[in-house]
């Protein structure tokens, strides 16, 4: 089963970047999701889709996946440009404007 190796953005309520730090292996669903008629919750009879390693570097995780045979693939992350304003958050609360505040 073939596993990718990557390291997650940041989630688009957070600015902060505290579980972004670490590389994750996760393994590729090998079924799909099926609605369960019952409940109508989905879910999946694969296992390992379940499965989700942590690893502190690149190398790490590389090692991990070839010691144990795993097929794997690495997504490079993509930098982001640091959103920085001249004035920062204060600017928008600053007495000398030149403009009117509007939104």
């Amino acid at each position: 089963m073939p596993a990718r190796i990557f390291k997650p953005a940041r989630t688009a309520m957070s600015s902060g970047t505290a579980k972004t730090r670490d590389w994750v292996l996760e393994f590729v669903p090998s079924a799909p999701r099926e609605i369960d008629p019952l409940t109508g919750w989905t879910g999946s009879r694969d296992t390992q889709a379940q499965v989700r390693l942590q690893f502190e570097s690149q190398r790490e995780a590389e090692d991990y996946a070839k010691d144990r045979g795993i097929e794997y693939v690495v997504l490079r992350p993509q930098k982001r440009r640091a959103n920085l304003r001249a004035g920062g958050y204060g600017e928008n609360f600053a007495t000398d404007r030149r403009g009117s505040w509007t939104h």
